[in-house]
């Protein structure tokens, strides 16, 4: 069978996945009547509740007689490990932008890396047929885009389409019959060329892991694209690392295929396709898996390395073990290390006395999905501030810059730009009018001054604006970048919180908690009106008299508590603060529980 492979590029919520499910159904991957749900190549539960795509998957669908592998890559940045090794399975891409939008920071980064391998792409306006669309516009963009990112004249030489992947039509032209999709099927099949690889059939196999997964039947699983030759199940390979060292041989168990949205067992993998291998106990990601005969590894894809750091530790606090069933720092240990095999974006360091372990990655985005599915899985953390990472080059120190775009309501413009210009060194590049009243504005500014700003970008636009960022380049340290302004409440007592002394303490600031809410001594209860810590009491209660008056009685009327998200809280807390985390509680405390401790710290800081 004629066979395609290609990667399908987007920004977050350009409608990427929502596509991939159009072209799924049309080539006739499901039965008429199976109930099939919205998103299906978003399987992981985080993928579905924040309609981001995580993990990159594949598929496969069959269109006249061609096979056509389909993968779905990360729309965000801070995946970017899954990216890199991604596209090195794939022959083309398919970069789908928002007819409205344009292309965006994700949507850079992501093609960047698509251009600098070579592959030729295909651009996809969707939406286009919403009220605010732009083709045009939205065309123009993507050129300048490809121009300014070093395309060649065959890559800036690219074919486009006009389509709606909600109501699974495109068209070569805006005003076509708008029917179905066989247009991109069309162009996929023409465009993209064979697999180079499907010329080294007589070779010695060689496959080169892009991912790694388990399975509780098959164990440990990789998958990547066959580079040579063929593999039948039950054949003896070897794992070969980067550097040429033989990892171990292993006899295959099972030759997994993509069918649709499952996999199937095949008996024989041929060179071009894109398989899953099971029986290693040993190979990872980028390692070549091959034959007997052939000891020369593949090259494996560079990965960027990691921007930013965080502390994970045990939960030290009055509240430990209530919640999770996984609190020592073994079973974290063993938990992030599992991790880091598997993305290998992820870099884990023990500290010096092992109970806590310092985790690198791309972004606080990564971060957070790590936590979120460490708590789901019954762990109890404690989280530190995140720390940016910085290079030594000839001995000047250089910090990484990241690119922010933002789209905001005019009135709101000057507030974001003085923020982002002013205190957090950061440089503006761009502001132009986005239309309907809105104003995009493009500027580099420091990881450092990123980390706790997008509260802040909320309450300044009133929940009106969208920030995205990428990393963008290596810079010289910008010098000092200050914190955050206010200070904290810090809980005084053990207990649980009474709603009249919390009613007493609205004057001081605003809220974390509720009535009713288990307390410890150190706790951050909520933020401070001004910029220093103030210790308080929660628990204080009303004294009760035998007299009673009228207007003495009333019901206490609290104000909502604000209730920070994961991200929010990591990004929210200062050096000396740690965020506890279990499977139903996000807490900030204070590092220092001791309070004497605390007193002696707070007065050498002052």
């Amino acid at each position: 069978m004629d066979l395609r492979n290609i990667a399908i590029i987007a920004h977050v919520d350009h409608g990427k996945t929502t596509l991939v499910d159009e072209l799924l159904k049309q080539s006739g991957a499901f039965r008429e009547n199976q109930a099939v749900s919205e998103r299906a190549m978003d399987s992981n539960d985080l993928e579905r509740e924040r309609g981001i795509t995580i993990l990159a998957k594949a598929t496969s669908v069959e269109w006249k007689g061609t096979r056509i592998n389909i993968v779905d890559t990360p729309g965000h940045a801070d995946f970017g490990g899954e990216v890199e090794r991604i596209l090195s399975m794939v022959d083309g891409v398919v970069l789908l932008v928002d007819a409205a939008e344009g292309p965006m920071p994700q949507t850079k980064f992501v093609t960047s890396k698509a251009l600098a391998l070579g592959l030729r792409p295909i651009v996809v306006l969707n939406k286009v047929d919403k009220p605010d669309a732009e083709p045009d516009r939205a065309l123009d963009e993507v050129f300048d885009l490809f121009a300014n990112l070093g395309a060649d004249d065959d890559q800036l030489d690219f074919p486009h389409l006009y389509a709606s992947g909600r109501s699974g039509w495109a068209d070569e032209e805006l005003d076509g019959p708008r029917k179905d999709l066989d247009a991109l099927f069309r162009l996929v099949v023409n465009h993209v060329p064979k697999p180079k690889q499907i010329a080294h059939a007589e070779e010695p196999f060689q496959m080169l892991a892009t991912t790694l997964s388990a399975d509780p039947f098959l164990g440990r699983i990789l998958t990547g694209r066959v580079e040579s030759g063929t593999l039948k199940t039950g054949a003896t390979v070897q794992a070969i690392s980067r550097m040429g060292q033989k990892i171990e041989q292993f006899r295959v168990s099972k030759i997994l295929a993509f069918r649709g949205l499952g996999q199937q067992p095949i008996d024989e993998a041929q060179a071009g396709d894109i398989v899953t291998l099971a029986g290693m106990s040993k190979a990872t990601v980028s390692d070549t898996i091959s034959a007997l005969a052939k000891d020369t590894p593949l090259p494996a894809q560079p990965i960027d390395p990691p921007t930013i750091s965080v502390t994970f530790g045990i939960n030290d606090s009055p509240l430990a073990g209530r919640d999770g069933k996984k609190v020592q720092s073994r079973v974290i240990r063993e938990r992030l290390m599992k991790e880091a095999e598997s993305n290998v974006a992820i870099r884990v360091t023990d500290t010096p006395g092992g109970e806590a372990f310092e985790v690198a990655g791309r972004g606080e985005l990564q971060m957070g999905v790590l936590i979120e599915n460490m708590r789901r899985e019954g762990f109890e953390l404690s989280i530190s501030r995140p720390q940016v990472l910085f290079r030594d080059v000839d001995g000047q120190q250089m910090e990484p810059i990241e690119e922010v775009t933002i789209d905001v309501d005019d009135d709101y413009s000057g507030a974001v730009i003085e923020k982002l210009t002013g205190a957090r060194k950061g440089d503006l590049v761009e502001m132009k009018p986005a239309g309907a009243g809105k104003t995009r504005i493009v500027a580099h500014v420091p990881s450092r001054g990123l980390i706790g700003y997008y509260g802040e970008f909320l309450t300044d636009t009133r929940g009106t604006g969208v920030l995205n960022r990428v990393f963008h380049e290596w810079s010289p340290h910008k010098g000092p970048i200050p914190g955050r302004r206010a200070g904290v409440l810090i809980s005084m007592e053990n207990g649980t919180s009474v709603a009249y002394a919390l009613f007493n303490l609205e004057d001081r600031g605003r809220m974390f908690i509720g009535a009713q809410e288990p307390v410890y001594e150190g706790m951050i209860i909520g933020e401070h009106s001004r910029d220093n810590d103030l210790e308080v009491n929660p628990l204080k209660g009303k004294k009760l008299t035998n007299v009673r008056a009228s207007g003495t009685d009333e019901a206490v009327r609290l104000t909502p508590p604000v209730r920070l998200s994961l991200e929010e809280a990591i990004s929210y807390i200062d050096d000396d603060e740690l965020v506890e985390v279990t499977p139903n509680a996000i807490r900030l405390r204070k590092r220092f529980l001791d309070p004497h401790e605390r007193k002696r710290q707070a007065r050498a800081s002052a």
